[in-house]
């Protein structure tokens, strides 16, 4: 993003509230947490052209695979804000969210896994 583009980006997210931005939610569909990745599976410039700003510039910027926090600095847009325009952009099959580590935190068959690689790596 150029420096230009992020400076537009940043007076035109003060000059409208978070709440119209979001429709007036403030919980977003998806569990997004801040360091999850997201990418765009398969970029329909059609899809982009229909955006609302705000969304467009998440939906171009994860062309490439970037966090949710990464994507909430370049938009120059509160966190709550992006995790609700990233979840709907989620629903719409737009971007994929890649899976966490905390994703596996209660699969005890993962967990076990992970345990038997790292044993194998000291080993």
């Amino acid at each position: 993003m150029t420096a230009e583009g992020s400076s537009m980006s940043r007076s035109r997210s003060r000059r409208i509230r978070p709440y119209t931005l979001t429709g007036g939610r403030t919980q977003a569909k998806h569990e997004l947490l801040v360091e999850a990745l997201v990418s765009v599976p398969r970029y329909d410039p059609g899809l982009s052209a229909t955006l609302m700003p705000e969304s467009r510039e998440l939906y171009e910027s994860a062309r490439a695979r970037v966090s949710i926090a990464e994507l909430s600095v370049a938009v120059a847009a509160p966190l709550g804000v992006i995790r609700v325009l990233l979840s709907d952009l989620v629903a719409q099959g737009a971007v994929y969210v890649h899976p966490t580590a905390h994703t596996y935190h209660h699969d005890r068959e993962m967990l076990g896994r992970i345990l038997d690689g790292l044993e194998r790596l000291s080993v």
